[in-house]
């Protein structure tokens, strides 16, 4: 099986006209990355334009993890943020998150035997 990565997201205008929003479901998770006026995110220039709609013209994101139970963000985070959102994750960044998400299963697996 080929690990899915960043470069997987396939971007689309965020539902609320600004931005853009990207999925990728991995194993019983979902992440969700956001980004554009008003969320967690960077531009890479200076000049700000709500209707920037391309993943290349952002170097920082805004992502959640959830589940059927609901966001779950926080299990995959060693710290003390009481968010069920991330803001400001790089590219790698969030493939390091991808890579907690395909583990996450195996983890729980040896914990519970």
């Amino acid at each position: 099986m080929t690990k899915l990565t960043f470069n997987d997201i396939k971007f689309g205008v965020h539902p609320i006209g600004m931005g853009i929003h990207g999925e990728l479901k991995i194993n019983d998770y979902t992440l969700s990355v956001i980004a554009g006026p008003g969320f967690y995110s960077t531009f890479k220039s200076d000049a700000f334009d709500p209707q920037i709609h391309n993943v290349d013209d952002f170097s920082s994101f805004e992502i959640a993890v959830f589940n059927d139970d609901g966001y779950v963000t926080r299990k995959f985070f060693d710290d003390d943020h009481d968010n069920d959102v991330r803001g400001w994750l790089t590219r790698d960044e969030i493939n390091d998150l991808i890579n907690r998400l395909y583990t996450a299963d195996l983890i729980n697996l040896v914990s519970n035997n």
